[in-house]
């Protein structure tokens, strides 16, 4: 099952925990439910260690050796994204009391945890701490490591970091389906699923049209930069949009996503830097589909949705994707624990959000890439007069 690839493995278990839930004896579906249970508990465990252990080492690592270059680098980036969470409040905002119809609002999931079975017994794995604890800490050791001398520390959260992406790949990923299998099967006996299935398929078409939207905003403003014609700049990055959307990863597409940024006209030493350290930070489609999916869950559940809610969780979520490893899904593991701290999101709610996610994350991934070649265009501009060194710059991956 491991060869085929994250989206069919969740298509499949979504159907499949439909039809379970469907025909299912309740004995059987309370098995997954008591799976749920235990695989919740263990993903509450590593939440904070994900966050640690990406977040420290992603800024230690950005914030050495680059000066100006850097900062004008990632403040392009976090604008980007920051632009990008915004984008998708005011879409959503304005578009689910259109799409989404009132029935499916507040009361469409009347007691939803009533409604749900209950597991056979439960395992309780308390966390190693909370998770804005491992937030704060984090950033801390983040900032401490950018600017002490000496790798010590750095060399042990890099580490900490590749085993903490081996849970991820090994363990979490894999199991996930068999998680959002039980979330589907339970939701079906509970007579929720229909309403949740029709809501999945407006706001997956929103998020498609909010990427192909952001991209062309990132383009007409980096060819206004530059005095290119966007959409041919957009049509040359084109091999990079479809190679994310087959590898779900950001990391893997860096060759395709350089050659093409350089085809667009962007110095060689400005591509070879900017284009690995934007794989890394710059993460406009997923922040376009978290958004978007936060708000749709929310409102499945009855809860207040404002701007002095969301904005906050956007201007988090754009330093907390320094925390998303280059694995499918990294981004949902990383910020699954602002959506609890934050917008006060349960387990159900959280697994909802990951089977949102993962259904369009290559479409996500695609956009995050594509964007970076607008970006590096326009760095490329604005340090074209300066007298920067860039062969001195270390390149971030």
């Amino acid at each position: 099952m491991n060869k085929i690839g994250l989206l069919p493995r969740i298509v499949i278990a979504i159907l499949l925990g439909i039809m379970i839930g469907s025909v299912g004896p309740e004995w059987f579906v309370k098995i997954f439910v008591t799976f749920n249970s235990i695989f919740g508990s263990f993903l509450g465990f590593a939440i904070p260690l994900i966050i640690l252990a990406f977040i420290a080492p992603g800024i230690g690592e950005i914030g050495k050796g680059a000066g100006k270059f850097l900062g004008l680098t990632t403040g392009i980036a976090y604008l980007s994204t920051i632009t990008a969470g915004l984008f998708a409040f005011l879409a959503a905002k304005s578009l689910y009391p259109i799409i989404l119809s009132t029935s499916q609002g507040s009361a469409a999931l009347e007691n939803p945890e009533e409604a749900l079975l209950k597991p056979f017994f439960e395992m309780p794995i308390p966390a190693p701490m909370e998770v804005m604890t491992a937030l704060i800490l984090a950033f801390t050791l983040g900032l401490g490591m950018a600017v002490i001398k000496g790798n010590a520390l750095k060399n042990v959260m890099v580490q900490f970091r590749s085993i903490v992406e081996l849970v991820i790949s090994k363990v979490i990923i894999p199991l996930l389906p068999f998680h959002i299998l039980g979330i589907f099967a339970n939701m079906t006996y509970g007579g929720q699923v229909q309403t949740i299935m029709s809501v999945f398929a407006k706001v997956f078409i929103m998020i498609i049209a909010l990427h192909t939207l952001m991209l062309i905003m990132q383009y007409t403003g980096s060819g206004l930069l530059s005095r290119k014609n966007p959409f041919k700049m957009l049509k040359t990055m084109l091999p990079a949009y479809f190679t994310a959307l087959g590898t779900q990863s950001s990391a893997s597409t860096i060759p395709v996503t350089l050659e093409q940024t350089k085809k667009n006209g962007v110095r060689e030493k400005v591509a070879d830097f900017s284009v690995p350290l934007l794989a890394t930070i710059h993460l406009s489609g997923s922040t376009i589909t978290l958004v978007s999916c936060a708000m749709a869950v929310m409102l499945l559940n009855g809860m207040e949705i404002s701007f002095s809610i969301i904005m906050p969780f956007i201007l988090m979520l754009g330093v907390t994707m320094i925390a998303a490893p280059g694995v499918p899904g990294g981004a949902i593991m990383a910020a699954a624990g602002l959506l609890q701290t934050m917008l006060g999101f349960n387990e159900t709610m959280v697994a909802l959000m990951m089977a949102l996610y993962l259904a369009q994350d290559s479409f996500g991934t695609a956009c995050n890439v594509t964007g970076d070649g607008a970006i590096a265009n326009a760095v490329d501009k604005l340090t074209s007069k300066k007298s920067d060194n860039l062969q001195e710059v270390k390149q971030v991956s």
